[in-house]
């Protein structure tokens, strides 16, 4: 068995891991619980009452966040050359198209997020199966398959992430940093949560929300009770 560190132990000794805690007192302890020396992500792991493999059951989308993620998206545009000149005034990281569908074919995924237009799928679609793993490739649900390239940058750069169900019926996501005030991972944290409550498979049973746990990089998780955010 591992042994527990000093810090370990100091977290473990600040909350009762048998309890479920609303989501503000979950923030709270998370923020006392993370002894990184980095600005560590706030994540969520929100555990749904759904079946992946079954195309009807599919929950993904996207939701801009109301006090951004922390972090700078580095933002990749394939496009035609028509499209290069909106999509670097309005702030992406790398224009191109075949330039950079090579580069991914050759290994560089060092992006966060993909956008291209719809008339040049047909090329991206081969990126397929380096992009998809990554959770990289366009899609029109989320906004990464558009004509109107500035608008889908200016939304990604406010804070605009995309979440998918995994394999196992968990969607895994960063809302904040450390650093936030509790009031701001708050109220990412419910953006997320309520967003995806919206998302409800016709065809799901049962209960939806599952579980929801609340964590640090490198902290323990905390439970939360999905009813104290969207009471």
């Amino acid at each position: 068995m591992a042994k527990l560190t000093k810090h370990k132990k100091e977290a473990l000794a600040k909350f009762d891991k048998s309890k479920i805690y609303s989501l503000n007192e979950a923030v709270d302890i998370v923020k006392q619980i993370t002894y990184t020396k980095f600005d560590a992500s706030v994540d969520l792991n929100i555990r749904l009452g759904v079946d992946p493999r079954k195309a009807n059951q599919m929950v993904r989308g996207s939701v801009t966040l109301p006090h951004g993620t922390g972090k700078t998206a580095r933002v990749l545009v394939l496009c035609t050359p028509e499209k290069e000149q909106e999509a670097k005034d309005a702030g992406a990281d790398y224009v191109g198209l075949d330039e950079y569908i090579q580069k991914i074919k050759d290994g560089w995924t060092d992006i966060d997020v993909v956008i291209t237009t719809p008339n040049v799928m047909p090329k991206v679609g081969a990126l397929g199966r380096i992009l998809g793993p990554r959770g990289l490739m366009p899609n029109p649900k989320t906004g990464t398959v558009t004509m109107d390239v500035a608008k889908a940058i200016q939304e990604v750069k406010a804070g605009k992430i995309d979440f998918k169900v995994d394999k196992f019926g968990i969607v895994h996501a960063g809302v904040a940093k450390v650093s936030f005030s509790n009031d701001k991972i708050f109220d990412n944290a419910k953006e997320l949560i309520v967003t995806i409550n919206k998302l409800k498979p016709a065809s799901s049973k049962g209960t939806y929300v599952k579980s929801i746990f609340l964590s640090s990089t490198m902290s323990p998780g905390l439970q939360i009770d999905p009813k104290s955010v969207t009471a």
